[in-house]
């Protein structure tokens, strides 16, 4: 399996995570999606989620719709 190339925009980090070593990074795939990495190693594997099953979670996130830890 091909690992997609990430966008050049770049990975970010949320503003919530304060600067904060032990986060994940979200990245736009040039094929279209998003990709998520674990930001203490950024040349680690990524995962990698199609547009529609990010917007997906997004909405869910917003709403409440996911149980806390």
């Amino acid at each position: 399996m091909a690992v997609p190339e990430i966008s050049a925009r770049g990975w970010h980090k949320s503003s919530y995570s304060a600067q904060a070593s032990e986060c994940v990074e979200t990245g736009h795939v040039t094929t279209g999606g998003m990709a998520v990495r674990d930001s203490k190693d950024p040349g680690g594997p990524a995962l990698v989620f199609p547009a529609d099953a990010w917007s997906t979670f997004v909405s869910a996130v917003k709403a409440g719709e996911l149980p806390s830890a």
